[in-house]
């Protein structure tokens, strides 16, 4: 048998979750695209969590925890803040859930 080398089919043979139906893993995928845009924004614009923190007007400290993919307080008025402060802008989409997006 050929090693398995995809994480979702290991996912589901190791613990019988099937991470791209799961509610759970579903939200947790969420928290980690938020955490990883907001990581792939800064980066992009050249600045430390501590520049950006400061451009924000908060603590390098909240951008670390905004980075993390375990962080669940993500609010969009923070989200809208970030933006600003790296000349971009927020957008959420409602779609059905059955549709899912790149």
């Amino acid at each position: 048998m050929a090693k398995i080398t995809d994480a979702v089919e290991i996912l589901k043979r190791k613990t019988g979750i099937d991470p791209e139906t799961d509610p759970e893993m579903l939200q947790i995928a969420e928290d980690y695209r938020i955490a990883q845009l907001i990581y792939d924004a800064r980066t992009a614009a050249g600045l430390t969590q501590k520049q950006l923190a400061e451009a924000v007007g908060t603590t390098q400290s909240v951008i670390s925890q905004l980075e993390d993919a375990d962080y669940e307080g993500h609010s969009l008025s923070m989200l809208r803040r970030i933006a600003k402060a790296l000349h971009l802008e927020v957008e959420v989409r409602l779609v059905p859930e059955s549709v899912k997006s790149s």
